[in-house]
């Protein structure tokens, strides 16, 4: 499964106090560590107004449901209407993290990992021809390799 850092803007107003601020930063790390969820430490009182934004490490695929999820908990942690930020993914060059790359251009293909001469692994993807008539292949391959950081090679079938 994918790791998402999911940043959610919590008082875009800029209404709420430092203290406010630090106890919603207490109440959300209590709601999400159940769910499996890190809060990254942010100092949102010395963060601009506008821009006072948490950041939560998220397992998920779903980047709407991951977003709608930390929103409602940022929601009732801070007692305000917080606005999604952005959301990126966490890559630790696992299949997974290849599948997701695919995902992300709405692709599926088939994943092998071999060791190279040199240690190192050389990722083989299978994808569709009628998908890369889609998708430029250097896109894909691109991206593939800088999510996996490693050698990677595209077969069509």
């Amino acid at each position: 499964m994918r790791t998402a850092v999911v940043r959610v803007r919590v008082d875009p107003a800029g209404q709420l106090t430092a203290a406010q601020l630090a106890d919603g930063m207490v109440d959300l790390r209590d709601l999400a560590s159940p769910a499996g969820i890190d809060v990254l430490e942010n100092h949102l009182a010395a963060m601009p107004v506008g821009r006072r934004e948490v950041e939560m490490l998220m397992a998920g695929g779903d980047p709407e449901d991951l977003k709608a999820t930390a929103v409602a908990l940022c929601a009732k942690a801070f007692g305000t209407q917080p606005e999604p930020g952005v959301l990126t993914y966490i890559s630790r060059g696992t299949d997974d993290d290849a599948h997701g790359v695919l995902a992300g251009f709405g692709l599926s293909g088939d994943i092998e990992r071999v060791s190279g001469d040199d240690g190192l692994d050389v990722i083989f993807v299978t994808l569709r021809k009628v998908d890369l008539a889609r998708i430029p292949e250097s896109r894909i391959h691109t991206a593939l390799e800088a999510s996996l950081n490693c050698e990677v090679h595209i077969r069509a079938t």
